[in-house]
């Protein structure tokens, strides 16, 4: 009888130089013999900086998109270097990734800046996991690297694509499955995945929980595990409030809560698949392996504490039709045609008899590109630098004290939750700073 499979998603700050590479080693030796799929992200930063190289050259600055790529070459050499020596099969791998990457910097800029976004930043996923898979086998544990975009299949909406799920699940079977057979671990990427062309696409920004939800729900894992730099799931972001606490259980409605309102230690997508199949995720520490971590399952919780979640780089987007009339359902439905058609990920909506308000995530062009589609119809005012602050089970107290420095600009009240669009105020110092 063949052993569970179970999932594993290690992130960017897991593998960020040799001595992280090498703590993931040690703890994939306690799971040796096991039927064992490693999701891996891009080293830590280096998405950025391929975000970097992608506006260089859409800017028409090529040898500034090629310096920035031979930075990231040279850096992921020198991991190698450390990890396997001056001569291995795998710095080959390594530079057929990045010559296909020099291949699209020597086109022209191209129209489509998502498209172009697409082919450049997946390398570093795969670059990655070239330099883990290798390692391991080194180290005495046998892996097979596996591409992702061989298995993963999408729609044609780059930067978001959308999961084609009736031929990703074959595709995972006819791909994975042989390679788990043959005995050692399935190294493979995590954000990537192609469309029937054959391009490459991405799950939307730190997608690789995704993928490793995708790969668990195709291959029906035992469990999902995701290991980061926190002790698990926590009541809220140890960088930004003080007297945290740990959650030991968690149900997938609260996790599904928890993430689509910013929560950061799981991406909003990955719940659900693993809930469709009753599979437990687990978050646990790659800094203390042994640590108990949070289970997030279906198991059913009486009370939990208030739990806070911050998205900052917010924009208010408040829209009202130029001949004063009413927003109608008629405007509302062409708004919202915009949105999907751009993938705005809305964060709060609420609407007058006049205007419309919506807070999106502010990271790209998209904000922008919706006010310039609308505004031929509507006038659109664009209110930045805007943080939203959601509170599940809240309580008067963890409120107010939310509040304070804040100007709240919009403000949604549920039973269980509230989510608020704030803009911190300034702070007036007299002139003899009393």
């Amino acid at each position: 009888m063949k052993k569970e499979l179970k999932v594993f998603k290690f992130g960017g700050a897991s593998l960020k130089d040799p001595a992280a590479m090498r703590n993931v080693a040690s703890i994939l030796r306690n799971y040796e013999g096991e039927r064992l799929i490693v999701i891996a992200s891009a080293t830590s930063g280096t998405t950025n900086e391929l975000e970097e190289v992608v506006g260089a050259h859409q800017s028409g600055d090529q040898a500034k998109a090629m310096e920035k790529l031979n930075a990231i070459r040279q850096r992921h050499y020198e991991i190698t270097r450390e990890l396997l020596g001056e001569k291995h099969p795998v710095y080959d791998q390594l530079n057929d990734h990045l010559v296909a990457v020099e291949w699209v910097l020597e086109e022209e800029p191209h129209e489509n800046y998502d498209y172009i976004y697409d082919q450049i930043v997946p390398v570093g996923e795969l670059i990655s996991s070239q330099i883990m898979a290798a390692f391991l086998s080194a180290d005495g544990l046998p892996t097979h690297w596996l591409d992702a975009r061989d298995v993963v299949l999408t729609d044609d909406i780059f930067r978001e694509g959308w999961v084609k799920w009736e031929e990703t699940e074959e595709r995972a079977r006819r791909h994975a499955l042989p390679l788990l057979d043959k005995g050692g671990f399935v190294m493979t990427q995590g954000f990537i995945g192609s469309t029937t062309e054959n391009f490459s696409t991405t799950l939307g920004r730190e997608g690789s929980d995704y993928t490793a939800a995708i790969f668990s729900y195709c291959l029906n894992a035992e469990g999902m595990y995701i290991w980061k730099d926190v002790p698990g799931v926590l009541t809220a972001d140890p960088r930004l409030f003080e007297n945290v606490t740990k959650l030991d259980v968690l149900s997938y409605r609260e996790a599904i809560e928890m993430t689509y309102y910013g929560a950061k230690v799981i991406h909003p997508k990955t719940i659900k698949p693993l809930q469709n199949k009753n599979i437990p995720l687990y978050v646990k520490s790659f800094i203390d392996p042994t640590g108990g971590g949070t289970v997030i399952s279906d198991e059913i919780v009486d009370k939990y504490p208030p739990m806070v979640t911050v998205e900052k780089e917010q924009a208010l987007c408040t829209i009202s039709a130029r001949d004063f009339s009413f927003v109608a359902e008629h405007h509302i439905n062409r708004m919202f045609k915009v949105i999907t058609d751009l993938r705005l990920q809305v964060n709060m909506m609420q609407n007058t008899a006049l205007s419309f308000n919506v807070c999106f995530n502010d990271i790209d062009d998209k904000v922008d590109r919706f006010a310039e589609i609308l505004e031929k119809d509507f006038k659109v005012n664009i209110n930045r630098g805007l943080e939203t602050i959601t509170i599940r089970h809240y309580d008067e107290l963890t409120l107010e004290s939310l509040k304070l420095g804040k100007m709240v600009l919009v403000e949604e009240r549920l039973p269980q939750t509230i989510l608020m669009v704030v803009k911190t105020l300034p702070v007036i110092k007299r002139k003899d700073n009393k």
